[in-house]
């Protein structure tokens, strides 16, 4: 049964008393770090070694005086010594791990003191307490108990420009009088071949940039160019007039309806043009999925905005979502049959992996779609890492 903080605080009290003349490195920190963890309800050796041996570079091996893998490091010294080599010598012991088993924390001690870095958030800020103060901090440790503070990134930045550079484009061509359905649909197809033209799916890379480029630099034949670039797309390679140019007829076919509509076409200027380079210029392989909300947000007008309720999600609180409401405990569920050591682990693991396999989503409120296409990405990234 799970102690709670009121408990565990209790504990801590307790614990930091007993543990208040502690000095000798050697003779008392394996039973020192046993009751540690015994604060929590929890029993060392369950998740924790002594002493675990690592190799190091010129065939050097180092010990650790705690590890549990993938989380916790600790480095203990006797009373009045000087933490900060320590944090180094932890840190020395990386190359000698594999990328699985890096910890997140890393905590040095000498009894009396504690310094507690979490690698993930501000590897450089320590908390820092000492042992008569333990009773206070004992939620930095929520980790031991499977509460750990969660990353939620900002939006990159990079994200955010191709959100505005697509909106600019879609504010020129709405000015000069290109607007509604076709301009909506218009900006979906140039979205699509902007990422086909940098992730591969146009070969070679860059050949919708480069057709752009070679259009009349007043721009006055690029919807033209791009209709008949439109239509191409829409036909499998078998089926297109022998007499189609080379430049055209290098794309691919794309099947489904993304390109089968026939859309009246926008008249270019030299600035609108120039906006279009600038974006085919970008690189959209950098691109996280979570901007398409953004995107198709950025070619829909404010009224048909409304209408649709196609309001922007960032991915950043999706994640706050998602996370606690299914992906934690498929993380949870997939991380105890992958520390499993009997014969039945693969088995598990296979059903598992069926299991995300057969999962439905719903999104009642769906505009953009960002919900789905995030959680089909945490999905697919938990159902790869099964195989490692």
């Amino acid at each position: 049964m799970r102690l709670d903080w009121n408990d565990i605080r209790a504990r801590a009290a307790k614990f930091a008393d007993e543990w208040k003349d502690a000095h000798y490195e050697r003779g008392e920190t394996q039973t020192f770090y046993n009751e540690f963890f015994e604060l929590f309800g929890v029993t060392r050796r369950r998740l924790a070694s002594f002493e675990y041996g690592v190799k190091l570079p010129e065939n050097k091996r180092g010990f650790l005086d705690l590890f549990w893998k993938g989380k916790l490091l600790i480095e203990h010294k006797s009373k009045g010594r000087d933490l900060k080599p320590a944090r180094q010598q932890a840190l020395d012991y990386f190359p000698g791990l594999k990328e699985d088993e890096l910890p997140r924390y890393i905590l040095l001690s000498d009894f009396q003191n504690f310094e507690l870095y979490d690698l993930d958030i501000e590897p450089d800020k320590p908390r820092r307490f000492k042992l008569s103060e333990l009773p206070d901090h004992v939620q930095e440790f929520g980790f031991i108990v499977g509460q750990e503070k969660r990353i939620f990134r900002d939006q990159d930045p990079a994200n955010i420009l191709a959100s505005e550079m697509m909106g600019a484009l879609h504010d020129a061509l709405e000015e000069s009088g290109y607007k509604g359905h076709a301009l909506e649909r218009f900006l979906v197809r140039l979205l699509f071949c902007l990422f086909a033209d940098d992730t591969g799916i146009f070969q070679p890379i860059g050949i919708f940039e480069e057709f752009v480029a070679n259009t009349r630099e007043d721009g006055g034949d690029i919807g033209g160019q791009l209709g008949a670039l439109f239509q191409v797309l829409n036909i499998p390679e078998a089926d297109r007039q022998k007499t189609i140019t080379a430049e055209l007829n290098r794309f691919p076919y794309i099947n489904g309806d993304l390109f089968a509509e026939n859309l009246p076409l926008p008249h270019f200027d030299r600035d609108m043009r120039d906006k279009l380079l600038n974006v085919c210029g970008f690189r959209w392989e950098a691109i996280s999925p979570a901007i398409f909300g953004s995107l198709f947000q950025s070619v829909l007008n404010k009224a048909e905005r409304r209408k649709k309720g196609a309001h922007y999600t960032s991915e950043k609180n999706i994640l706050k979502v998602i996370e606690p409401l299914f992906m934690d405990d498929l993380k949870a569920e997939f991380g105890r049959l992958k520390g499993r050591r009997d014969t039945g682990r693969m088995k598990a693991l296979e059903d598992f992996h069926e299991k995300l396999g057969r999962l439905t989503f719903f999104d009642p409120a769906c505009g953009c779609g960002n919900f789905l296409v995030i959680a089909y990405r945490e999905l697919r990234e938990l159902e790869i890492a099964r195989t490692g």
